[in-house]
């Protein structure tokens, strides 16, 4: 009989990155800038964004490294939005003409995106540093390692949109399960513990793929995602996309292709 190799995941952060490269191209965003940890996983995760950006035909305009031993980041901010060659103009300008000039810094007019992806407790300080910045408006998107499931948690993040997986966000399956697991741990359980969401649908998988034919064309609705094998057999999750409002949660409907 014909053998199947062992499903294998690709690295999550890297995926999610091109995910939400994909959301803003579909979103009609083409022109942005990218705001990402300094290190190692900053540099994996913007790699991964870029590529699949500009595959899209959409342009990184600049990209700024937060140092997380700081709190301040109006440094790289300022220099990625161009606050300080607005102030730079601002000091030319007095100086030319000797006098003293009322002044509000302006960001540069061309973006039409931001990418930040981090952890929560460095999202919950960025976002408010944005908006103190002029660039509250602005589409900002970051992966899932931004949200956390408590609202009092996110009432800095307003207007942030990330994906992740329905255990997280909600659904028809997700809260039939959270209400099993309330049911069959009444003093605690896995109230939205991501590893438990990918051990459910481990074994939805594994029991998928003794039944399934030898194609191993398999598709699940699961916990951490819509499910399916790609042509190398590696597994790929399709999440949701949701956007945080006044502290809460509101799914977004599919971009437009």
């Amino acid at each position: 009989p014909a053998t199947r190799r062992i499903p294998r995941s690709a690295p999550a952060r890297e995926d999610e990155a091109r995910l939400a490269a994909r959301r803003v191209l579909e979103d009609h965003h083409r022109r942005g800038v990218a705001l990402v940890p300094s290190g190692e996983w900053g540099t994996r995760v913007l790699n991964a964004f870029r590529q699949e950006l500009q595959a899209g035909g959409g342009e990184l305009l600049a990209v700024g490294q937060i140092d997380t031993t700081r709190t301040d980041w109006a440094a790289p901010i300022t220099e990625v939005l161009r606050i300080s060659d607005s102030t730079a103009r601002w000091h030319r300008l007095e100086s030319v003409l000797g006098t003293k000039l009322q002044f509000e810094p302006r960001r540069r007019g061309d973006i039409e995106f931001i990418f930040s992806p981090a952890q929560a407790n460095i999202e919950r300080l960025l976002r408010p540093q944005l908006r103190f910045h002029y660039a509250g408006d602005i589409a900002t998107y970051a992966t899932s390692d931004a949200f956390e499931p408590d609202v009092h948690a996110n009432d800095d993040l307003d207007g942030l949109i990330f994906p992740d997986m329905p255990w997280m966000l909600g659904g028809d399956l997700a809260d039939a399960v959270h209400a099993a697991t309330r049911d069959a741990w009444p003093t605690g359980g896995p109230y939205r513990g991501r590893l438990f969401a990918f051990g459910f649908d481990a074994f939805r998988l594994a029991q998928a793929l003794r039944h399934a034919p030898v194609t191993g064309e398999i598709t699940i609705d699961g916990l951490t995602g819509r499910l399916s094998l790609d042509n190398e057999h590696r597994v790929r999750r399709e999440l949701l996309w949701a956007q945080l409002h006044e502290g809460g949660v509101r799914l977004l409907p599919p971009a437009a292709q």
